[in-house]
């Protein structure tokens, strides 16, 4: 049956989202971030722990112990490496996870160092000026074609050396958070902070109505979704079903849109589980929740991780829809609230 309003609980994964957006988090370097998640949780009464990955595991609570749910959400990010200082002071870099050079161009960028602070930079083109460089619109923008330049007094290697930047130091883009009036939600990242944001939102709904559910639910928040490994470890024993809860898909040849829930049935890994899938389509009837169901071609999961490395499991897939994935991210505040009444009902 659905659900009473959720209002409030959306107003608060909303707020909890922007302030994860805005903590710089790609794939290795996700400590900050972990650390507020974990702090989250425990402020709304729940244990949490670090796991030896670095993720953030909690057990929401539950009855039977021995057919436990667990719900996978990752707050790594893209980003970037330096790979190379080049002669001319600037930096070449190496992606973090897909990272497409296409959408990060003229991107500002923070350089962290490993042992002297941050320096601020921009990711350009090699040569970017178009009024000097006349094949500025046929290069192909590729990593090797492009680089971070350092808003720094630096004109060679050994210049951008003093700073104390060195291979191997992260590149972390600007998120450019921003929530329109009319619900949107317009960020890099929401893959996949803004599920982070919504488990949050039904750990406070639980314990707000004061429900233990009927089976034992873990979140799981991973740090390596983004290199193919987050969900390869700390499955807690008696689990027997993970759901991912990452972004849902939009655009050409999907029905997806931003303001729905997804619950996808296959990906580039292969079919979710059929009884999943059936059950989430059945949950999401019954809350009256808004949703899609689509088959991504170039998409991977948490789960997929999880059963890669061995876990006996039922696994879905679910999540808000987002547009334009690994770009400048697109989601609705209701694409959210979907998500959360399907959780609510499905666990039910």
């Amino acid at each position: 049956m659905a659900v009473k309003s959720l209002k409030k609980y959306t107003d608060y994964i909303v707020a909890e989202t922007v302030k994860l957006l805005a903590i710089d988090s790609p794939t290795g370097y996700t400590e900050e971030a972990a650390a507020f998640v974990l702090q989250e949780f425990k402020k709304l009464g729940y244990k949490a722990e670090l796991t030896g990955k670095g993720g953030v595991l909690v057990c929401l609570g539950g009855k039977d112990s021995k057919n436990a749910l667990l719900l996978e959400a990752h707050t790594d990010t893209l980003g970037g490496m330096v790979a190379t200082i080049k002669d001319n002071g600037r930096l070449q870099i190496t992606p973090l996870g897909g990272l497409n050079p296409n959408n990060a161009e003229t991107e500002n960028v923070h350089i962290i160092t490993k042992f002297s602070g941050e320096y601020e930079g921009t990711f350009q083109l090699n040569n970017a000026s178009i009024h000097v460089n006349g094949d500025y619109n046929d290069t192909k923008r590729s990593f090797d074609k492009m680089e971070v330049v350092i808003d720094e007094d630096v004109h060679s290697k050994e210049d951008t050396e003093k700073l104390g930047i060195s291979v191997g130091d992260i590149v972390c883009f600007e998120p450019n958070t921003r929530v329109t009036k009319s619900g949107y939600i317009k960020s890099r990242f929401l893959d996949d902070k803004l599920s982070v944001g919504i488990l949050l939102g039904y750990a406070k709904y639980l314990k707000d109505n004061k429900i233990t559910p009927q089976r034992c639910v873990y979140v799981h928040v991973t740090v390596y979704e983004e290199v193919g490994h987050g969900g390869c470890a700390s499955v807690p024993e008696g689990c027997t079903e993970a759901i991912s809860v990452d972004m849902g898909c939009a655009g050409d040849g999907l029905t997806c849109t931003e303001r729905q829930v997804s619950i996808c049935a296959k990906d580039s890994g292969g079919p979710y589980s059929y009884p999943v899938v059936k059950g989430l389509i059945a949950a999401a009837k019954a809350a009256k929740a808004d949703y899609a169901i689509d088959v991504y071609p170039h998409y991977g999961s948490d789960v997929e991780a999880t059963l890669g490395a061995g876990y006996d499991l039922m696994h879905g897939l679910i999540g808000a829809g987002v547009y334009a994935s690994h770009g400048y991210e697109r989601s609705h505040r209701d694409g959210a609230e979907n998500v959360l009444k399907l959780l609510i009902e499905y666990i039910s």
